[in-house]
């Protein structure tokens, strides 16, 4: 209880740190005390807290969102399969997701209330095509057969979306820096309805966390304590929709968040979701920001998209845990 208490205080106050960090880091930099004082004393006419606020601020909001939105995704991926590798851009979630929204701007369908449900509407679609083809067979549902299937359809539903694009150039220019990842140029319409997605997906996910946590036990466990093993894997799938549809919908198809973010909080604090699913929130929310602060100040005056930092981590971590798991 005292280490669950230690890094509930830890991860706010260093996620508190971070977002001044965020707001002052910039095309020019600005002074943590002037960031504190366009909130608390807002100068319209001061050119500072007029970029931190209209400007700086939407960046911050989109960070915090898809971040968090990300990193409980993971815990829910992880346990509802029970796949160390559960990942939402692995597993193809996230390349559903940005099929859909690609699809509905190319078709001129999409607006910007009603992007993270649209993104939402691709993510299972794609996830329940990736669980059909892995329990089929003599084997059924493996964790080898869900990454494996999870990386082919991610394959092919970015190369239709890269077809999209190639074909409607328009789309292209809009969305090009989007599809690598990034948390800039967000409008704040966009950030209001993925927050309310992902707030959805967050009370789902403390509803189920006790639930899931018996689910670890095994099914016959689970059911025989009483848990619905077919509702709550439905509602866990509507939960993950829910916040890749928020996180890809304000900052593309960012990966890998959700592998880090979980295994970190598992070995660091503790295993059960009622603690790792809002601690999760605060850590992926940390780990974007740092992200998104690397990616604007590696090549100054030259920005990385944020999903880059991203891969330049997760990638490693990812082949790491994968060559240990299948050895």
């Amino acid at each position: 209880m005292m280490r669950t208490s230690v890094a509930f205080i830890l991860f706010t106050l260093l996620l508190l740190a971070g977002a001044i960090a965020h707001l002052s880091i910039g095309a020019r930099v600005i002074a943590p005390r002037t960031v504190v004082d366009a909130f608390f004393h807002f100068d319209p006419r001061n050119f500072e807290h007029s970029v931190i606020v209209r400007l700086r601020l939407m960046r911050l909001c989109a960070a915090l969102v898809a971040g968090a939105a990300l990193g409980i995704a993971g815990v829910l991926l992880q346990s509802v399969i029970r796949n160390p590798l559960g990942e939402p851009h692995i597993l193809g979630l996230n390349a559903g997701a940005a099929l859909a929204v690609v699809l509905t701007s190319a078709l001129g369908l999409s607006l910007p209330f009603g992007r993270p449900l649209i993104a939402a509407a691709g993510a299972a679609a794609l996830f329940l095509l990736v669980l059909t083809f892995s329990s089929s067979g003599r084997t059924g549902l493996t964790p080898m057969k869900v990454t494996l299937c999870g990386v082919a359809m991610s394959a092919f539903a970015s190369s239709i979306t890269a077809t999209v694009l190639i074909l409607d150039e328009q789309t292209l220019l809009a969305m090009r820096t989007w599809l690598a990842g990034d948390v800039a140029g967000v409008i704040g319409e966009t950030i209001a309805s993925a927050a309310g997605a992902a707030a959805v997906g967050f009370a789902l996910a403390l509803w189920l966390s006790p639930s899931l946590n018996m689910l670890a036990l095994g099914e016959r466990m689970a059911q025989g304590l009483g848990v619905s093993l077919l509702k709550t894997r439905l509602l866990a799938l509507l939960a993950i929709a829910l916040l890749c549809g928020a996180a890809v919908s304000v900052a593309g198809p960012i990966g890998f968040i959700g592998l880090v973010v979980p295994q970190l909080i598992r070995r660091l604090v503790s295993v059960d979701l009622r603690v790792m699913v809002p601690l999760s929130a605060l850590c992926g929310a940390l780990v974007l920001l740092m992200a998104d602060i690397a990616a604007r100040t590696l090549f100054t005056p030259y920005e990385l998209a944020t999903g880059v930092m991203t891969a330049l981590v997760g990638a490693p971590v990812f082949i790491l845990m994968a060559s240990r798991m299948f050895k």
